[in-house]
Formats: C-alpha cells, sequence, structure tokens
C-alpha cells in the first residue's frame, strides 16, 4: 500500500521563553536544515504542508483559559494547534496515511484549566486536536501514546474522565523528574477507570527496554481498546544526550518504536539535545512514518551512561505491570447543597506553573455514570492572584441526566460566580459567563 506523509513545520520565530532557554526555535530549524540537506523531502510519499491558526472556540471546546483567555499571548499557540489539525483533518479525510507535526511551542503540560505556561506549554495541541476531530468527523474511540519523557500530566487531565480516549504514558519516573506525576496508580475516573495506563520507568532504560514495553505492555492495550485514530506525543527527551532527562534511547531506537506503534500522527513534544539528538531522532521518526529505511540514521554521539536493560529491566517493568493491574479505585463521594441528583466523586489537584512561579488549587467533581463519562465540575483558583474560574463539562455522548445535570450546575452557579465555562461537548457548543455577560461559541 502506497502511504503518503504529510509534514509541518512551524518553529515558533516570535515566541521565546529566552535566548538560552531549551526551549527555543534552534529545535525545530537543525531538523529542518538536516531534513533537507539529506533530501528526504524528495520522497514521493511525503508531502509538506503549511501551518494555520486555529479557532478559539476548538481550544475552548477543551481547555477553559483564566482569567480571560484574551489577556493571554496565544497566537503562537494557535498556529501550533492549528498545524496539527490540518495534519489530522487531512489523514481522517485519507488524504493522508499519517504524518508529523514539528511544532512548537509543546502543549501535553496544559490540562483541563489554564493559568498560564507550565512545563513550556499553554495551549495542549494533541487533546484539542482530538477533541476537534471527534467534534467535526464523529470519531469515537481514540487513543494517545505519549512518549516524551515528562509525564504529560496536561493530557492526562483532560482525559481522565473520558472512557473513550485511551491515554498511554512511558516516561521517566516523575519521583526524578518534572512533574512529579505519573504513577501506576493514576488509571482514570469513575466512569473511565482503566483507560489511563501510566508507565513509569527508572532513569537509564535505554531502546531495548523500550521496545519490550511496547511489545509486550503498549500494542497490547491498544489492540484491546481498538481506537479508530492513534496519536503520537512524541517527546524526544528520553534520548541518551538530553540535557534535561536521564534515559539511552536512540534515534533508531525512536525509529522503530514508530515502526511498532504506527502511529497516524505524530505531534513533537519535548526534546532538548538541540544538535546531537533532535535532527537524528526527528529524522528517523519522520523515515519509520513513511515506511523508509532509518537504519542510517545514526547520531554523532556515542552512549556513555550505564543503561539499564537485561534481566534486571525484565524483572522491573513485569513488577510495574502487575503492580498497575492489581491497582483497585478508592472514590471519595461528595457533593454541595446546590448539586444535582446522582453519586459524585471527589478529588483535588494541587498544579505548579513552573514557570512564572505560581500554584493552582482545583476541586474536582464527577458525577458517576453507567451510561456515559459523566458530568464533571471542576472549581479552579489562581492562589497568586485569588481569581477563581469554575467549568462544567458534559461529556461526548452524554446520557439525558449528566446533560441535564450539567445545566442544572450552570444555573445554579451563574448568579454567584464571575467566571464560568459550560463546555458542552455532545451538542459541540461552549458557554463562558464572565461578570455579567454570557459569550456563546459553537
Amino acid at each position: 500500500m502506497m502511504v503518503n506523509t504529510g509534514i509541518i513545520f512551524f518553529p515558533a520565530f516570535d515566541w521565546s521563553l529566552g535566548e538560552t532557554h531549551p526551549e527555543r526555535e534552534e529545535r525545530l530549524l537543525y531538523t529542518q536544515e538536516q531534513i533537507f540537506e539529506e533530501g528526504i523531502m524528495d520522497f514521493p510519499q511525503i508531502k509538506q504542508y503549511s501551518p494555520e491558526v486555529a479557532d478559539i472556540f476548538d481550544v475552548l471546546r477543551t481547555q477553559a483559559i483564566f482569567p480571560d483567555y484574551r489577556q493571554h499571548d496565544l497566537d503562537a499557540h494557535l498556529i501550533a494547534v492549528g498545524s496539527s489539525i490540518i495534519l489530522g483533518k487531512a489523514i481522517i479525510e485519507k488524504e493522508l496515511t499519517n504524518g508529523f507535526a514539528l511544532i512548537r511551542p509543546p502543549g501535553h503540560h496544559s490540562g483541563a484549566t489554564v493559568w498560564g505556561n507550565r512545563g513550556f506549554c499553554t495551549l495542549n495541541n494533541e487533546a484539542i486536536l482530538i477533541n476537534t476531530l471527534r467534534a467535526k468527523y464523529g470519531l469515537k474511540k481514540l487513543a494517545i501514546v505519549d512518549t516524551d519523557v515528562h509525564h504529560g500530566d496536561g493530557t492526562q487531565d483532560i482525559f481522565y474522565n473520558d472512557p473513550n480516549v485511551l491515554y498511554i504514558s512511558i516516561h521517566q519516573d516523575g519521583r526524578t523528574l518534572f512533574p512529579g506525576t505519573g504513577f501506576t496508580e493514576e488509571k482514570g475516573g469513575p466512569n473511565a477507570w482503566g483507560t489511563v495506563i501510566n508507565i513509569p520507568l527508572v532513569p537509564g532504560v535505554g531502546d531495548e527496554g523500550f521496545i519490550y514495553t511496547f511489545e509486550n505492555w503498549i500494542l497490547p492495550k491498544l489492540q484491546e481498546f481498538q481506537p479508530e485514530i492513534i496519536i503520537n506525543s512524541a517527546g524526544q527527551d528520553n534520548h541518551f544526550t538530553d540535557p534535561l532527562a536521564s534515559m539511552n534511547v536512540s534515534a533508531q531506537g525512536y525509529g522503530k518504536i514508530t515502526e511498532l506503534l504506527k502511529p497516524d500522527l505524530a505531534v513533537l513534544e519535548g526534546g532538548y539535545s538541540i544538535q546531537g539528538a533532535l535532527p537524528y531522532v526527528n529524522m528517523a521518526i519522520l523515515l519509520a512514518l513513511a515506511g523508509e529505511d532509518y537504519s542510517g540514521v545514526i547520531e554523532p554521539q556515542k552512549l556513555k551512561n550505564m543503561e539499564v536493560s537485561g534481566e534486571a529491566f525484565l524483572s522491573f517493568i513485569h513488577d510495574l505491570k502487575k503492580h498497575h493491574d492489581n491497582v483497585k479505585p478508592n472514590w471519595i463521594f461528595r457533593k454541595e447543597k446546590y448539586f444535582p441528583s446522582g453519586d459524585w466523586v471527589y478529588g483535588e489537584k494541587d498544579i505548579f506553573y513552573d514557570t512564572h512561579w505560581f500554584r493552582e488549587r482545583r476541586k474536582d467533581y464527577v458525577r458517576k455514570c453507567n451510561h456515559c463519562g459523566g458530568t464533571v465540575l471542576m472549581l479552579s483558583q489562581n492562589l497568586e492572584t485569588y481569581e477563581k474560574g469554575l467549568v462544567i463539562r458534559i461529556p461526548f455522548e452524554a446520557c439525558e441526566t449528566c446533560e441535564q445535570a450539567g445545566y442544572d450546575l450552570f444555573d445554579a452557579l451563574k448568579e454567584r460566580e464571575k467566571n464560568i465555562f459550560l463546555q458542552n461537548l455532545k451538542n459541540n457548543k461552549v458557554i463562558w459567563r464572565i461578570g455579567n455577560g454570557e459569550v456563546n461559541f459553537g
């Protein structure tokens, strides 16, 4: 079968966290230069697309931006999102077999509520893409496999209560790395238990360990779930030269992971070895997507760190999977006087914004339901400014009771709270109530 692979480059020249910051435009420029110099773009099955700007409605359907999205500099982020959507649409419409969005800024640390930039992320490219494809094309089951060295806590947050999105993250153990999450106990909300799989690896795991984990854990789970589309959050900071992490994956290892996974779309996330890794890893991923030989992609540096592999790794991953399989839910039920009928599962989050050094405190309530993902209420507060924001989410394919519960919550809260988002994913509408005014999207 003829493969058609799309690619978009968006270096975001006008978005910077600092000239010497590891997340800078050179992350893509060296890759772009190498791919063109090696003649990769001359392959007939590779087609380059131009970036486009996403509609703010596509963002607000998935993420609530507080205190007002118009106060944030979102220009570059909207183009990164839009570029992902362009390739996603082309894949769904059979114009492409697969694609690679080589874009920045990254997005997988940005969650359901957003007060600023964290982990270099403000908007979640993959999550917005997925919900856009669901809204426009009616897709029912989707999967995200996150291969960034950092746990994609934002993506997990957005889909934690969604039974129709499988989220798998393989990453360096959160006890050794930002954001300090992504443990096997995190398996999904009360209506989506088991649709989140976290595989926290000890530092030092290389190609052998990653490939074994894909073949014996990740791929069987995908086969069982049967998603209509697979998105790869293609972080490349598991590479053995990355300055922010401690793993030992090579460019060829990334190529093999891509060959095994066969993602419909890879979206660039992290990876900060700008010259030593990124041009090689990106090229190996692109060649694997295009069905070409990547065995000749060899980075100039050689592995110097001790690699965790062999029997030691097999014992570790066996115990980790056993622990994951044995974790049982322990829900806390709580509801306020104004809540609609039903059992509501309660949880709290303390979210650290490392870019600007402040915290968000969030209280989450999920309506337990046997028929859908359940209505979700998120009460958020910025602990630096003490501003508050609320989100009510009615899920895709919501049952009538949960949809009504969402509107009942909105009616109960809209006169007493100043900043509320009602995300009705079932009917593809967003209502944003701020102050005494109301803005409708969709």
